[in-house]
């Protein structure tokens, strides 16, 4: 995010698990379907008011806020002649000016009264799919790292759907969100680019895992 340009909320949305009817008769329980709000207040674990139905592969303390880019969505439109409709891919909050190749792992945000740092990209489910019918969707997002991505509370608080987006602090390492889905869907055996994420220290702790698991087959006898 660069100086001149401020960032916005363009959208702000919560929800719980609900079940959804997707493809022919199948159910699924999931809170995507997450719909706009004026306010919530921000804990360690996430909005109030919102939840998660995969506890596996969502939510916790280092997934507690998701962030969509707003810009993603004219892209997402064009490519496939719809008109996507707000939260599609389930995030809190959908920002202007706050692009995957500008957010670094580690960077720290004010949200109204809370406090918020980025911990990883966010990991594409086929949930996406078949909440908006568009099956290629999913394997899009992983191509060109248009995923959005996640954060940890660092300070709770109220935010609202007018409040300002603050830069605290850019994390020194400098890992962008895309460099670091790049890396980690498109270079599987990228060592140097699997030691350059690790480096960021806050990255959390799921991908730190994995990662450094994948790191060391690729070394291991070399």
């Amino acid at each position: 995010m660069k100086n001149s340009e401020k960032a916005i909320i363009k959208n702000f949305a919560v929800g719980l698990p609900e079940k959804l009817a997707y493809g022919n008769g199948k159910e699924m329980e999931s809170a995507i379907r997450k719909q706009p709000v004026q306010e919530a207040y921000l804990t360690k674990d996430g909005f109030e008011g919102d939840g998660v139905a995969d506890l596996k592969h969502h939510g916790g303390p280092e997934r507690a806020v998701c962030i969509y880019p707003y810009e993603h969505y004219a892209y997402w439109n064009d490519l496939f002649d719809t008109q996507l409709p707000r939260a599609a891919f389930g995030e809190n909050l959908t920002v202007t000016n706050m692009l995957e190749r500008e957010i670094c792992i580690g960077d720290i945000f004010q949200i109204g009264e809370a406090v918020i740092q980025v911990t990883q990209g966010r990991v594409p489910c086929n949930v996406i799919d078949r909440r908006l019918d568009m099956k290629p969707l999913l394997k899009e997002m992983v191509k060109t790292g248009y995923t959005g991505y996640l954060c940890r509370v660092l300070e709770e608080g109220m935010v609202r759907a007018d409040s300002t987006i603050r830069t605290v602090a850019k994390d020194s390492q400098q890992v962008s969100v895309l460099y670091a889905n790049e890396v980690n869907y498109h270079r599987p055996k990228d060592i140097d680019g699997i030691v350059k994420v690790l480096e960021a220290e806050e990255l959390a702790d799921e991908w730190r895992q994995f990662l450094t698991k994948r790191l060391i087959k690729l070394t291991a006898g070399g």
